[in-house]
């Protein structure tokens, strides 16, 4: 029995010794092995330089650059619709052909008039000379001479008149041609071939409307009809269309009006701009986006959008240090728009700033840039396809 008190006696005696042991390495061992803290994950990108387009953006509706409503100046039976629904014509094309005879009859009838009057002012011119030549012989009286002269002379009135009744049967009859009064394409028939048509009816034959070229009309605010004016100053303005998600541009255009009055219910004023259309993807009354190029801002920082955020100082952004801690960046910001944000102060070329995970950080915090730093969309590849920048978005304090 003493013999097993001393072997469980050895046995605690172990036991203490292995706890101390475990109690005095073990803090060293667990320092020594527990890693560094980890960074906060995050996306940053460089700011960096370039060149800017500044846009003004309206809603616009687009406008036949001409439209006409082709109706008939005479009475009578339309014989031949010469185009079909859909056409392209041009300046002169036949369009409808009205019955030409009664006209035609009217213009003969003045014809054989005037030849009539001819004939007669001829005899009377004839008898004229017989009666001067007898008053120069005193065989007729002043008095006769006198008559026949002015005989003569209202025959030749006459003729005048009849000239002019011959014309205007001419004019007339031209008009049962009825021809395109400019280039464009013909929409829907309005009347049928056989139909009885009048000068006076309200309904007209066939609208045309001028598709190349064709016009843009949009508003702006009024608060920035002072900046296109000084722009206007400088030479022609460029005015983009894109369709209403902007996905698509349908051409670029210029301007060519800015209306004369500001419309005081809207507080706008409205712009016309004229576009070649040349693929006619421009349609009359198709709604688009309108972009005025203002001008182009000149090497400026820029950082992607995502990177600015707003709070109740106004905006800022986390700007990574070196040390890969991150500190809040006040920022003065010009125009945003297209995925860029001009940097007006607050940010250097070249500085890092978060574009994902700021919900979690705070000044001082330590990240991990995940994936590296990216770089910025080039500047040049910010253009009106996808979405250029405007100046709709500005911070205040910014200018235009």
């Amino acid at each position: 029995m003493t013999r097993a008190v001393v072997i469980v006696a050895g046995l605690l005696v172990a036991s203490a010794a292995a706890f101390g042991l475990w109690r005095w390495l073990g803090p060293q061992a667990t320092a020594t092995s527990e890693p560094a803290a980890a960074g906060i994950p995050v996306d940053a990108a460089a700011a960096a330089r370039g060149d800017v387009p500044v846009y003004l953006r309206g809603l616009g509706i687009v406008q036949a650059y001409n439209t006409v409503s082709v109706h008939s100046r005479i009475d009578g039976e339309i014989v031949k619709v010469a185009f079909t629904e859909g056409q392209d014509v041009k300046t002169g094309d036949l369009l409808a052909q009205i019955d030409p005879r009664p006209l035609q009859a009217q213009l003969d009838q003045a014809t054989a008039k005037l030849a009539q009057d001819e004939a007669m002012l001829e005899n009377a011119k004839l008898d004229l000379a017989r009666f001067q030549t007898l008053g120069q012989r005193e065989f007729a009286s002043r008095q006769s001479v006198d008559t026949q002269a002015a005989t003569v002379r209202q025959l030749e009135a006459t003729i005048k008149g009849d000239q002019a009744v011959i014309d205007n049967a001419r004019v007339q009859l031209g008009y049962t041609m009825i021809t395109s009064p400019l280039d464009g394409r013909t929409g829907v028939r309005l009347v049928d071939q056989g139909n009885i048509v009048h000068a006076s009816d309200a309904t007209g034959l066939v609208v045309i409307t001028q598709l190349r070229p064709i016009s843009l009309v949009f508003t702006l605010p009024e608060d920035n009809l002072a900046a296109i004016n000084r722009a206007m100053a400088g030479g022609p303005l460029t005015v983009i269309a894109l369709s209403r998600d902007e996905k698509d541009q349908y051409g670029e255009g210029t301007l060519s009006l800015v209306d004369n009055q500001i419309d005081q219910a809207t507080g706008t004023v409205r712009l016309k701009a004229t576009f070649a259309n040349a693929d006619l993807a421009l349609w009359p009354g198709q709604f688009v986006n309108a972009r005025l190029l203002l001008r182009t801002e000149r090497n400026v920082v820029t950082v992607p959008s995502d990177a600015v955020q707003r709070g109740a100082q106004g905006m800022y952004a986390y700007v990574v240090k070196p040390d890969s801690t991150v500190a809040l960046q006040p920022l003065e910001v010009g125009q945003i728009a297209a995925g860029i944000a001009v940097i007006r102060s607050g940010i250097a070329e070249g500085q890092r700033v978060v574009i994902a995970g700021q919900y979690r950080l705070q000044p001082g915090a330590k990240v991990e840039l995940r994936g590296g730093v990216s770089g910025q969309p080039p500047i040049a590849a910010v253009g009106p396809r996808n979405g250029a920048v405007d100046g709709a978005a500005k911070s205040p304090g910014s200018s235009q």
